[in-house]
């Protein structure tokens, strides 16, 4: 555990009863119950109310079965849905779902002290509401600051109006002088609302304001840092309360339209649950204290989520600090005070309602996709006691997903484009988390599907795309190297960055700590790789191992990019290199680099500078060999698309030794570079015969940013010893050319399909 986590005080351990119980049922049974029921009958009828209600419990009940099975497999720290979305989904979704699911909450207050708002000045009428809210807001945040103990206690009294003023609803009868009407009657005025005062809206609508009804599940779940065993409180306390609270939701409607049936008087009658009531002073109780511990509830919950959010870095870290042995969330609470005091200036019930809906199923969605997640993907360290389905939990993320749509599109998406903007800046902030998330198993999950899916495919030449083997040594002495093998395959394809480690210093600890500085050395310069440090005695024999042995499954590398050698001793070795990486069947593409280009890599400003400076043209030498000039005009064209040699202009080459065959070859260069669609310009060199080919490409490629030329495979039968004699005559001819690769495909694929024109 981090310090400022343990400094923060072991919280109140509060059981399951005070803990998630009764926090989440007296937040249910609140503002909207006393208030918005008979309006949510009378905008959708009997049959639409039980509907709407029917379908926002099942969204909170398949919530609360995935949270219990979150819950259940860690351990729970404070923060409710953010800590659970965190450690499963890791630090920048928890944050891009958790700051929103802050302000909801804190929005959440204002909207519960505006419902006991409006039932005061229902009863007591004549006093300025705002006054009513920011004094009752003072006084339950107050309450909150002194102690969460006595503020969750004070919910038993709360409990108990409760009870009583169901009572006395149950007990009640139709107010005197409102006349009841057959169902017919009822049904007849109904159609006939164009005419009437009151404006229907339709189910949608209805939904999102009835919705935050059936969201007290977070006041339960936002007290997880503070309960003696949350793995036991939180599924138990929730579900308890999801249930009751459904029972309850159920039986009011029914029992209100028996009693009430005309559908306008039950809109603009927000105080019919009083009326109806057979002691009318027991209901007046119970609305006030619903909304104030329903509020109480959100003043407990929103700056807890914010503290945790700041303990992760996801928010200004003074805001995590506690205050006292139990780590009160004191600058957090205030923070949520300010909140909820603007909402109360500025909202109504109705207004506020359908915004804290929106992110309220944005937090449900995204739990019940971790539950679903986590469980499709099955690692070993997945088994929570309380077991749900992964399809369940999917289904509860398609629901959430096509409610907030259905409520209204433009807000659903306004919703996830400032969730999506707050991930993309946590992302950018690189937060370290201080614990293992499900993301990298997540990534395993999806290739290991993809792997199994393309193993065994073949891939034609349309498809083809290197995948690099770059045996650099240190980067930094091979930045040219590293360089050409990220523009070759930035973006398109894959790329290994090898080094050889040599044996005799061999441990595990120190190839570990040998890739992660190939690792920051690549990240620093923005390319991305894999990097492979393997133990060898020599270079050649760790190189001859990577062609026989690295790749996993269909992706191994089919291109081998390394630097030539000056070394004359080592020239037999990289003969039997390029031998062997022939008869392996994969492309080789040897650099050898200009003596001003051999120096350490830059630093990182120089090293993306030098990504956008022209770097000359490209030459691509046309020799004879058909697989070859496919192969090297493939590797040119992936380069010229860079931003280092965007710039260069591509040049195809070829020397002929009599004016008669000049003309033909410039027509066949052309024509493949018009039916090819390349950006190219053809150049046919008649040769001089006092000159050897060499001196020629010296000549015309001097002033050349960078050259390619063919070299000749070993033949099957041909003796080792010829074959070196050939390498060591072909690298001495080299010395006055630029940047060079010399290639050789080997792989079996026409290359020059690439460039057939389809």
């Amino acid at each position: 555990m981090a310090k400022s986590e343990a400094s923060a005080g072991k919280g109140y351990s509060f059981g399951t009863f005070q803990g998630v119980f009764t926090p989440s049922i007296l937040t249910i049974l609140g503002v909207v119950m006393y208030l918005r029921m008979g309006w949510t009958v009378g905008m959708a009828g009997l049959g639409g109310a039980i509907l709407i209600i029917l379908l926002a419990t099942s969204v909170t009940l398949i919530t609360g079965l995935s949270l219990s099975a979150l819950a259940t497999n860690m351990k729970v720290g404070g923060g409710g849905a953010y800590f659970i979305i965190s450690r499963s989904l890791g630090v920048e979704t928890g944050a891009a779902i958790g700051i929103p699911l802050f302000m909801a909450q804190a929005v959440g207050v204002s909207f519960y002290v505006a419902g006991f708002t409006e039932a005061f000045v229902g009863v007591v009428p004549g006093v300025d509401p705002i006054v009513v809210g920011l004094g009752t807001l003072v006084g339950l945040t107050t309450l909150t600051l002194i102690s969460a103990d006595l503020a969750l206690k004070s919910q038993f009294v709360v409990m108990g109006a409760i009870l009583l003023s169901l009572v006395s609803f149950f007990a009640g009868s139709t107010p005197p002088g409102i006349v009841e009407v057959s169902s017919a009657d009822a049904a007849a005025k109904a159609l006939d609302s164009v005419q009437s005062s009151v404006q229907f809206l339709g189910f949608w609508a209805v939904f999102a304001v009835f919705f935050p009804a059936v969201t007290g599940i977070e006041a339960g779940i936002s007290m997880s840092g503070d309960l003696k065993e949350p793995a036991k409180s939180l599924p138990l306390g929730t579900l308890a309360a999801i249930g009751c609270g459904l029972l309850i939701y159920l039986a009011i409607p029914i029992f209100l339209y028996s009693k009430v049936s005309d559908r306008e008087l039950l809109v603009q009658d927000p105080l019919l649950l009083q009326k109806v009531a057979k002691w009318q002073s027991l209901v007046i109780a119970g609305v006030w204290a619903a909304s104030l511990s329903s509020a109480m509830g959100a003043i407990l919950g929103a700056p807890r989520t914010l503290q945790a959010l700041a303990r992760d870095s996801a928010a200004p870290k003074f805001l995590g600090k506690g205050v006292g042995p139990k780590g009160n969330p004191v600058l957090a609470t205030l923070l949520t005070f300010a909140i909820a005091c603007l909402g109360i200036v500025l909202g109504d019930l109705n207004k506020i309602a359908p915004v804290l809906s929106m992110f309220f199923l944005t937090s449900y969605g995204i739990l019940n996709l971790a539950s679903a997640l986590e469980d499709w993907m099955q690692h070993p360290s997945w088994r929570p006691s309380f077991k749900t389905p992964a399809w369940l939990s999917f289904l509860g993320f398609l629901i959430c997903l096509g409610i907030m749509l259905m409520i209204d599109a433009t807000s659903a998406l306004v919703a996830m484009a400032v969730s999506f903007s707050i991930y993309l800046v946590m992302k950018r902030r690189s937060l370290q988390a201080r614990w293992g998330d499900m993301r990298l198993g997540l990534w395993m999950f999806i290739v290991r599907e993809i792997l199994y899916r393309i193993a065994g495919q073949y891939h034609d030449e349309k498809t083809w795309k290197p995948n690099i083997l770059a045996l650099s040594g240190a980067p930094n002495s091979r930045w040219q190297l590293i360089q050409l093998a990220h523009e070759i395959t930035e973006e398109k394809s894959f790329l290994t960055v090898a080094t050889i480690c040599p044996v005799e210093n061999w441990t595990p600890e120190r190839v570990r700590s040998a890739s992660e500085t190939i690792r920051d050395f690549l990240k620093k310069r923005q390319i991305q790789a894999f990097v492979r440090t393997v133990p060898a005695t020599t270079v050649i024999d760790g190189a001859q191992a990577l062609i026989r042995a690295y790749g996993f499954g269909p992706l191994v590398p089919n291109t081998l990019l390394l630097g030539d050698t000056e070394k004359k001793s080592n020239v037999r070795g990289f003969a039997e290199l390029i031998q062997l990486a022939h008869r392996s069947g994969k492309n080789l593409a040897m650099i050898r680099e200009a003596p001003a280009e051999k120096d350490d890599a830059p630093d990182v400003a120089t090293a993306l500078a030098e990504q956008v400076a022209d770097q000359g043209p490209i030459d691509v030498w046309w020799s004879g060999r058909r697989q070859n000039i496919g192969f090297m005009m493939a590797l040119a064209s992936l380069i010229q698309r860079s931003e280092r040699w965007r710039a260069g202009e591509l040049a195809i080459k070829t020397i002929v030794d009599s004016e008669e065959k000049r003309g033909g070859m410039e027509t066949r260069l052309n024509e493949f570079i018009q039916s090819s669609r390349l950006d190219a310009r053809a150049e046919v060199i008649l040769t001089d015969s006092a000159k050897s080919p060499f001196e020629t490409i010296r000549e015309s490629s001097q002033k050349s940013g960078l050259v390619f030329l063919g070299i000749r495979p070993p033949g099957d039968e041909e003796p080792m010893d010829e074959y070196v004699r050939y390498y060591e005559s072909l690298i001495g001819q080299l010395d006055g050319l630029p940047l060079t690769f010399l290639t050789l495909a080997s792989e079996k694929v026409d290359f020059l399909k690439i460039f057939d024109e389809m």
